[in-house]
């Protein structure tokens, strides 16, 4: 039975005092909530600090991005190692900001992916549509091109670790969420496309996430859908309580 996994992704919040004292409360009202993962990545700053307050807890430390290289001259970028080092565990690849802002193409997340695995890095690879895409009814098209180019140079065992976050971009921050039944069809999609790349067996380990404004008002509608296995939270996770409810609402 696949275990649902609620991840916060901070993005670019809370300097380190701040990411201290939302951990310091987020800490006990997830304490006993058991059946569900629980991650948290906070911007690349804040991880030592955010580390050392989660040992011992039954929260899990990740990041928001790593280069694909081991070292070298790429100012400005961080190395699986060097994330493994701070004691980090997941790693979200290919976000639809970094996509847009950065130009990251799918070659280059595909290597990002193979980076991850490399190190023991487990990757929460983010697709999803542009509202064009799904008004014109190519979302599952979209979604699938990135998926075929993003997971191109992985294994069925690489795949069997991942978790694939699908979040249609023009829900990221905006307040306005996919139906959960559009969810859950585009879970479904995108497990029939591990399946026929890389076998039954990846198809049902492969934990799918949905993302895109998820609040604690609304958490439950998308989990509770078959093929759902948990979210992947922006907004809502800068706040104790909120985040909790969500994760709350994961359990099983």
């Amino acid at each position: 039975m696949r275990v649902p996994i609620i991840a916060g992704n901070w993005k670019m919040n809370k300097t380190v005092p701040k990411a201290v004292a939302l951990i310091q409360e987020l800490v006990p009202l997830v304490a006993h909530s058991q059946g569900a993962e629980i991650v948290v990545c906070p911007p690349f700053t804040a991880l030592y600090p955010v580390g050392r307050e989660l040992s011992g807890t039954n929260i899990v430390l990740g990041a928001q991005n790593l280069f694909w290289a081991d070292q070298g001259a790429y100012t400005g970028e961080i190395s699986a190692a060097m994330l493994v080092d701070l004691g980090v565990s997941y790693v979200i690849l290919g976000h639809s900001e970094r996509r847009a802002y950065q130009g990251e193409t799918d070659t280059q997340i595909a290597n990002k992916l193979q980076a991850a695995f490399k190190a023991a890095l487990r990757p929460i690879l983010c697709v999803g549509e542009h509202l064009t895409d799904r008004e014109q009814g190519r979302a599952q098209a979209v979604v699938e091109t990135q998926l075929e180019e993003d997971l191109k140079l992985l294994s069925s065992e690489q795949v069997r670790q991942l978790v694939i976050a699908y979040e249609p971009i023009w829900a990221i921050g905006t307040g306005r969420c996919a139906e959960p039944a559009d969810a859950a069809d585009m879970a479904q999609m995108i497990r029939n496309v591990v399946a026929d790349k890389f076998g039954p067996g990846a198809a049902a380990e492969v934990r799918i996430q949905y993302g895109g404004s998820v609040s604690g008002a609304n958490s439950h509608s998308f989990l509770s859908q078959a093929g759902i296995d948990g979210a992947l939270v922006g907004g809502a996770s800068l706040k104790a309580e909120d985040f909790a409810t969500i994760v709350k609402s994961a359990l099983r």
